[in-house]
């Protein structure tokens, strides 16, 4: 498999681990260099064999807390060209704000639901090694109901087309796709992006991704107040 990823796998449960690395594997474009159970294993395997991308469970021992986020921190530090795609059990604004709050770039927030669907996976490790964001739909739109319910949300200011716009972009559409997906026209997508942008506040910055910084931009009212659940 000359074109395939070099992935790196963590998750503590066995039989996830096995499955999803013979799920990866059969597509054909991915290469699973290393399974593994906890997150040491994950950070000495990435040391040694430098992957192109890692795939990694939140919770796992020693502590099972967040454990795969903070692997993720030290691998994106340490390999800035590696992407992580970090899975998850539960639809979480407070482990998405934990992943996401040193930058967003060659990151990804999937939920496990996604194992059953492996092009997502492997287009989540695409889209990461090339140093780009994707963010589960489903929290997606856990994030926006939650800030649709605050009045003080910036995004209470947004029109429910733009709202429509805002969840198709953070799940990692491009504007064309957008358009398909809503029925608009690319310029119309567009139009509506740089209006969501204007009312959130959000500069243009290289290094984080403008479709994650705003899902961002909705919790960072509540991050110094809020942590990760355990």
């Amino acid at each position: 498999m000359p074109d395939s990823l070099r992935v790196v796998l963590a998750e503590d449960n066995y039989l996830v681990r096995e499955g999803t690395r013979r799920l990866l594997e059969e597509t054909q474009l991915v290469s699973v260099v290393a399974a593994v159970g906890s997150a040491d294993e994950l950070l000495d395997a990435v040391e040694r064999l430098r992957p192109d991308a890692v795939m990694t469970d939140i919770r796992m021992p020693p502590g099972h807390h967040i454990e795969g986020i903070h692997a993720a921190h030290a691998i994106r530090a340490g390999h800035p060209g590696i992407g992580v795609v970090v899975l998850s059990q539960h639809v979480d604004e407070h482990y998405a704000f934990e992943l996401f709050k040193k930058g967003a770039a060659g990151l990804a927030y999937l939920l496990k639901d996604r194992i059953a669907e492996p092009d997502d996976l492997v287009n989540a490790l695409r889209e990461v090694t090339a140093g780009r964001s994707v963010i589960d739909p489903e929290i997606v739109e856990a994030l926006v109901a939650m800030r649709s319910r605050s009045a003080a949300s910036p995004i209470a200011a947004l029109t429910p087309r733009e709202l429509e716009v805002l969840r198709e972009m953070a799940s990692g559409k491009t504007n064309a796709a957008i358009g398909r997906a809503i029925a608009l026209s690319e310029s119309a997508v567009e139009k509506y992006s740089s209006s969501i942008f204007s009312k959130l506040g959000l500069a243009e910055e290289r290094e984080l991704h403008r479709r994650v910084a705003a899902v961002l931009a909705y919790l960072d009212s509540t991050s110094g107040a809020t942590g990760p659940k355990p």
